[in-house]
């Protein structure tokens, strides 16, 4: 029988940490325990999806969360690896994994003692596979459109769709008024936005900002593959874009702040590139004359002047890819 929140006696989020938590809170592990959680809730509801390994970067999105929702709200945080956005030789099967721990953290931080956060109730939803596609393959696909085909869809072509038919799904569960995304995965940021612009679903998407070691390194589940050689070296990345911003203050063209980050990363031992891109932040056309973002006016919105642009990069560091990007100002 489906757990509900409030004394789930097997699936307690308290219950696995040890600790009597002031607000009722709960582990839902399939859909119908997931709707049991939410059955009549009408308080203000925001969802935060990941992947798990939770790290800062994942807590800030949670903190934005309950912001939003305030002391009498809802969180959901889903917790799933998803298959879908996964290609053959990726790093599925060796993904970190570390529910019980994430599920603890989450608990302390919005709902235990101590916790600087407050919420009325934090759901956790962390399906399998089987239970977020009960048919096996999806036979109704998403299309995630054109942004989907460059940079980090280009690398990975099947990514951009997995991503898109997981996160419609968790909001049809979840039935959010918020979700919180991080600025870090950028191209996921403007797809998932234009599907809920496009499908008219009544969701904001808030986007937070990426959070950063003390060193610069953003922070990423995938920077546990480091060794500490590795670590020092990717941190090239961040200096990278440092050195974009750096000639996008001093006033350079889209082409030259591209060019100086790089130059950057080209110098840098132990980095194997991938891309970089200096691109619309919404559309993802290419403002530096690169060909690596969509032609100009492919979507029929990219003729205008933006006032800004994304630079953004990607490049491998011994077996592990790292992703990363900045706004910068671009001259009038």
């Amino acid at each position: 029988r489906a757990a509900r929140a409030g004394a789930p006696p097997r699936s307690s989020v308290s219950a696995m940490t040890g600790t009597a938590a002031p607000s009722p809170a709960l582990l839902a592990r399939t859909r119908a325990e997931l709707a049991a959680a939410l059955e009549g809730d009408t308080a203000p509801r925001a969802v935060v999806m990941t992947m798990g390994a939770l790290h800062q970067g994942h807590f800030d999105l949670v903190a934005e969360a309950a912001r939003r929702v305030g002391e009498a709200g809802t969180v959901v945080v889903t917790i799933f690896v998803n298959p879908l956005q996964f290609a053959p030789g990726e790093d599925l099967d060796a993904y970190p994994r570390t529910l019980e721990a994430d599920v603890a953290r989450l608990t302390r931080a919005l709902t235990g003692e101590g916790g600087s956060l407050r919420v009325g109730r934090l759901v956790v939803f962390a399906p399998t596979p089987e239970v977020m596609y009960p048919g096996g393959e999806p036979q109704v696909r998403i299309d995630p459109g054109p942004i989907a085909t460059v940079l980090e869809g280009r690398t990975r072509p099947t990514h951009f769709g997995g991503v898109c038919q997981v996160v419609l799904a968790l909001m049809h569960l979840t039935s959010p008024r918020w979700a919180l995304f991080g600025r870090k995965d950028a191209q996921q940021l403007a797809i998932v936005s234009a599907m809920v612009r496009d499908l008219a679903m009544p969701i904001e998407i808030v986007p937070v900002d990426i959070r950063r070691e003390p060193d610069g390194l953003a922070m990423s589940s995938r920077n546990a593959y480091l060794s500490p050689e590795q670590r020092q070296q990717a941190l090239a990345l961040s200096a990278a874009l440092e050195a974009g911003r750096v000639a996008a203050a001093a006033g350079a063209s889209a082409a030259r702040i591209r060019e100086a980050a790089l130059a950057h990363l080209e110098a840098a031992p132990g980095v194997e590139i991938d891309y970089v891109a200096l691109v619309d932040p919404e559309t993802f056309v290419d403002l530096s004359g690169a060909g690596l973002g969509l032609p100009e006016g492919a979507d029929g919105r990219g003729s205008g002047e933006p006032h800004q642009g994304l630079l953004a990069l990607a490049a491998r560091v011994g077996s592990t890819r790292l992703i990363d990007n900045t706004l910068v100002p671009l001259a009038r």
